[in-house]
């Protein structure tokens, strides 16, 4: 019984419900593009456009209005890049657009067996 209670999230404000809808798209982003994914995404364009956006005027809270229509503006946008068959290489963080770096190497330093304190490192 103790887990059925624990299955949906209740936020306690609009600012932590869009918190948790972030998290959930990071988490889908670079996931294959199937009807079902796509069904749940536009739910939850669907949440921030009614739920949330009205919970964010009740708030009358200029910041998070602005950053409401940011994350829409992204989530949409996620849509077309994935429907036209491209990869999608940022995430969102404080409900703003972040690209990844690329790829990143590992850098192995070591010290030279020499009088010198320098570091170098081999490739």
């Amino acid at each position: 019984m103790k887990h059925k209670k624990q299955r949906f999230i209740q936020p306690s404000g609009p600012e932590d419900a869009m918190r948790i809808i972030q998290k959930l798209f990071n988490s889908y982003r670079n996931a294959p593009l199937t009807r079902e994914l796509l069904d749940y995404h536009n739910n939850l364009i669907n949440r921030l456009q009614t739920d949330i956006h009205d919970a964010v005027i009740k708030a009358d809270n200029e910041r998070l209005s602005k950053d409401l229509d940011e994350m829409i503006e992204i989530m949409r946008r996620w849509v077309s890049i994935r429907l036209s068959n491209r990869p999608f290489n940022a995430k969102m963080r404080h409900f703003k657009l972040v690209t990844d770096g690329g790829t990143k190497f590992k850098r192995h330093i070591h010290k030279i067996n020499q009088s010198t304190n320098h570091r170098a490192s081999r490739h």
